[in-house]
């Protein structure tokens, strides 16, 4: 029996008591037999009375039994109780809501058996449950933000509003600014919804064959009046046409997120480019910008749920953009990856294979 151990397979014990203690305890009591038969032997030769005869093989066994019992005792004790007491009160400590809770084995890598199995894939369990437990902490800390500043901007403005003497001009902004909250509060709730549903798999791609350069291109112009607003140079390199088998709907979302955090990172005067290859059996999609660039500690982290590693853009998202392109391309068979420095801007770079159904296509 072996048990896969992080990248290694280990060599699994079957029995906490082996073989060999079995053997023990047969010698022993081989051995144990051959004193009596000596005993015996001893006695009679030195004509001991009948009673003297009797009492001694009595006394003596009574002491072998004993002394087997309390290593018997000792022994599953030992490697079979203590382990179990220690892992039930640890159990219990779990139940109770305490996931620091560690249970080391009994013995080392080379040598372990089931219960040391079982210890250890409670103590992964405990971790993975503490993940989650501050996964879920940090997410209604981030979602509770996320709603309470757009509810402060309707707030005050509705109160604004409420006062008199103020002129046309101060009540459109007013009007502006909640309608902007309202906005970004109904985006925040249908991205979380999305997600979920993605997580869940209740939403599943349904691949069809379509033409995604000119989705690409359907997706940039969306925000044309953004590009000639902010005067950014806008490059699209595609190729005439690439058709692969994906799911259209939930594609849309990733080039619109990726596109859309290049046009909010892009400082006036930037560009953009967004390139388009096929290679082989899949096609690469990269959206690079001029941009402010990400540090190394902000790339690890750009794909958690609410993260957005430059505050100063924060009222124009919600931090699940990228979250959400992650997940549609696990569910597509696609992979995303980042190159990005301070200062010289980013690129996402989308690799898909070109067909992920080679029966239907057939």
């Amino acid at each position: 029996m072996k048990k896969k151990i992080g990248a290694k397979e280990v060599p699994v014990r079957k029995s906490r008591f082996p073989l060999s203690l079995a053997f023990v305890f047969w010698a022993t009591l081989l051995l144990m037999s051959g004193v009596h038969t000596g005993l015996v032997v001893l006695a009679n030769e030195l004509q001991w009375n009948k009673l003297v005869q009797t009492l001694i093989p009595m006394a003596y066994w009574a002491f072998v039994a004993i002394e087997l019992t309390l290593y018997t005792h000792w022994r599953i004790e030992r490697d079979y109780e203590k382990p179990m007491q220690e892992l039930a009160q640890a159990t219990a400590k779990v139940a109770q809501g305490d996931f620091s809770v560690y249970v080391a084995p009994n013995h080392t890598m080379d040598k372990l058996d089931y219960l040391d199995v079982m210890i250890t894939d409670f103590n992964k369990m405990v971790e993975e449950l503490g993940s989650m437990e501050t996964l879920k902490t940090d997410f209604f800390s981030n979602v509770s933000h996320e709603i309470k500043t757009p509810l402060a901007v309707i707030h005050n403005n509705a109160e604004l509003l409420n006062r008199d003497g103020m002129t046309e001009e101060e009540r459109r902004e007013c009007t502006e600014s909640i309608l902007h909250a309202t906005r970004r509060l109904s985006n925040l709730v249908m991205n979380m919804l999305k997600l979920n549903k993605l997580e869940k798999q209740v939403i599943q791609p349904v691949p069809q064959p379509y033409d995604v350069c000119a989705q690409l291109c359907e997706c940039a112009l969306q925000f044309e009046d953004m590009w000639d607003k902010k005067d950014i140079e806008f490059v699209a390199d595609l190729e005439d046409r690439a058709v692969i088998r994906a799911d259209e709907g939930l594609l849309e979302l990733v080039w619109t997120n990726l596109l859309s955090n290049a046009m909010k990172f892009t400082p006036a005067g930037g560009t953009i480019t967004i390139t388009q290859r096929s290679e082989g059996e899949r096609i690469t999609v990269c959206v690079s910008d001029t941009g402010c660039g990400m540090e190394e500690a902000t790339m690890k982290r750009i794909f958690d749920k609410f993260y957005q590693g430059d505050t100063s853009h924060a009222t124009e998202g919600n931090g699940l953009g990228l979250a959400l392109v992650q997940r549609i391309l696990e569910l597509s068979e696609g992979t995303i990856t980042v190159q990005s420095a301070p200062g010289k801007g980013s690129a996402f770079t989308v690799t898909l294979p070109v067909s992920l159904d080679r029966e239907a296509e057939a």
